[in-house]
């Protein structure tokens, strides 16, 4: 960000919400307490049919820049599925900020969060901003495998935008063009998934845009959030983001997701056959553990340095172990579990 810079763009904040009550009440304050001018940025929260007090939490902040929007009194019926599209779609329509700029509900972001975007934005216009998302806070194993899964999903994510080869995104952190939004129908063709407002929203507008798509490499515009506390919230939350996968329109996404899963089905079969097949299932169980090994922790390792958590590094070796449990488990599940909870919701 320039030493002199001086943001004349007007943003609007967007946080989706349902039954946010606990985290809401953190967020906002720090989304409040951004380097940007007060008279710049607004932040709307959609309430999305909540069942405890987060619009009361809302409401509790006495700041013009702070408003909240009831779902149910803009739409005629509650959506059978994509609710939080239906959310931003609403929170757009009302927004007065050129500039969309969306986070969630149990974020936390630093004071140059939103500077950092700007500056981006105006520097170099592009027309859909992706920047990091970091977790915080572990207290066990399950946790801090979350934080190095997301941080390396994070060096992909960045690497993929800078050399125009794959377009990731996260629903915390990204911003986009009001105008170019209504421009391409908003959520138009994609409604029919729950998830994706992230993604699919983003690969809609690199089509329409190729080489408009920009990734802010700065650790200050990073926004944390918590890992899942349970295992049951940990899948339910990976199934939601895998479920999406068929949908996306750049099939190089789809082609490397699926690259990882077959090389870890790969390694866990080679496992399977050692009683039966010997040596030589031993040797190749050993040289793809080695590969992963090897690979994993150059990547995971330049992440943990660039967002000052080497500490995580300490559970590398568990952690690799987990990855193909995972890997292999979430993405055999979304492609047979068709129905998932979220946020006290059966979806699909």
């Amino acid at each position: 960000m320039p030493d002199d810079f001086s943001p004349s763009t007007k943003v609007s904040i967007l946080i989706a919400a349902r039954n946010e009550a606990a985290g809401i009440k953190a967020c906002i304050p720090s989304l409040l307490a951004q380097n940007y001018p007060s008279r710049l940025y607004e932040i709307i929260v959609i309430d999305d049919h909540s069942e405890d007090a987060t619009v009361s939490v809302v409401k509790s902040f006495e700041d013009t820049r702070v408003r909240v929007l009831r779902l149910s009194e803009y739409l005629k019926e509650r959506p059978k599925s994509a609710f939080k599209k239906r959310a931003l779609e609403t929170g757009i329509a009302h927004a007065i900020g050129d500039l969309i700029v969306s986070t969630d509900a149990d974020c936390l972001a630093g004071p140059d969060w939103l500077p950092l975007l700007v500056s981006y934005y105006e520097t170099h216009q592009p027309k859909f901003i992706a920047a990091p998302v970091n977790m915080m806070d572990e207290k066990n194993l399950l946790q801090r495998f979350q934080s190095l899964d997301f941080m390396g999903m994070m060096g992909i994510t960045g690497a993929g935008i800078w050399k125009g080869f794959m377009h990731m995104s996260n629903g915390a952190n990204m911003a986009y063009e009001k105008n170019v939004f209504e421009e391409l129908g908003g959520y138009d063709g994609i409604d029919h998934v729950a998830s994706g407002d992230d993604m699919l929203l983003m690969h809609k507008i690199a089509a329409a845009y190729p080489g408009k798509i920009g990734f802010v490499k700065n650790k200050a515009a990073t926004i944390y959030t918590e890992a899942q506390p349970t295992l049951k919230a940990f899948i339910n939350q990976r199934i939601r983001w895998a479920s999406k996968s068929s949908d996306y329109e750049e099939r190089l996404v789809t082609a490397q997701l699926a690259l990882v899963f077959f090389f870890c089905i790969n390694i866990v079969l080679s496992m399977l056959l050692i009683p039966f097949l010997g040596k030589t299932a031993l040797v190749l169980f050993l040289i793809q553990i080695a590969i992963k090994a090897i690979v994993d922790y150059r990547q995971l390792n330049k992440m943990a340095q660039f967002f000052y958590r080497s500490d995580l590094m300490a559970v590398f070796v568990p952690a690799l172990f987990m990855h193909i449990v995972y890997i292999v488990a979430i993405g055999t599940l979304a492609n047979l579990v068709k129905r998932y909870e979220w946020k006290g919701r059966k979806v699909r």
